[in-house]
């Protein structure tokens, strides 16, 4: 067996740190699996009178789950390619992703809408059963299915090399859009979950898209910028 090289280990950490920023993850999905099964029967209602007037389309399951993917490969890409920008989209995600894990804490939420809707034995209407089998109508406020959805676009917009791309501009966009409308078509969120996801989006942005995240980044490189010189020149008095 070959024996682990420690060096490689270290320089691979070391060029590779804003990866960890992924480690997120470890807190959120305990969180989130926490108040899903706690906040199942009593719950504040969820809903608006214009929810009843949307119909009812199982082909939308399809960007409901294509969602999965695209947030990754908006972090993945931004990882990859622009660093700047990853950070950026890290900070405006796990930012409202935190809000809403402390609305579902102490604010449970859900809807009744699914009981409205009769599924038949058809492709799509199969893959929502399935859904519904794995995500409860709970925990619904506001939608991280539409905010991260924006998080993903705009990520990728902003990229460096991707700002050019029309097929990137208009097929995200589609994508987007196509994602926010699953959310109610598929009867897994209200409109006033989108309603408050949008808001929180535009309170948001200005957070993680001014000037801070830059300069927080900048002084992150200078601090390990400094940090490696000392280190090489130990001897240097400074």
């Amino acid at each position: 067996m070959k024996k682990l090289n420690y060096w490689n280990l270290k320089d691979f950490i070391q060029n590779n740190k804003l990866i960890f920023l992924q480690a997120y993850w470890l807190l959120y999905l305990p969180w989130f699996m926490y108040v899903e099964k706690h906040v199942t029967t009593h719950f504040h209602v969820i809903h608006m009178e214009l929810d009843d007037v949307i119909p009812f389309i199982p082909f939308f399951c399809i960007p409901y789950f294509l969602w999965f993917g695209y947030v990754a490969v908006a972090f993945c890409y931004t990882y990859l390619h622009d660093k700047q920008e990853y950070v950026r989209a890290c900070l405006f995600m796990f930012t409202g992703m935190t809000i809403f894990l402390i609305i579902s804490t102490i604010y449970p939420n859900g809807h009744y809408m699914r009981y409205s809707v009769v599924l038949s034995s058809g492709f799509f209407d199969q893959l929502i059963r399935e859904l519904w089998a794995t995500d409860t109508a709970t925990n619904i406020f506001p939608s991280i299915h539409v905010f991260n959805s924006i998080g993903a676009h705009i990520a990728l917009r902003r990229c460096e090399n991707l700002r050019d791309n029309k097929l990137v501009k208009y097929g995200s966009f589609t994508l987007m859009c196509s994602i926010i409308l699953s959310t109610v078509f598929i009867k897994q969120h209200s409109v006033f979950d989108v309603m408050t996801a949008l808001l929180m989006a535009l309170v948001l942005y200005p957070f993680a898209y001014g000037n801070a995240p830059k300069n927080a980044l900048q002084r992150m490189r200078n601090y390990m910028q400094t940090r490696r010189l000392r280190k090489k020149y130990k001897d240097v008095q400074w």
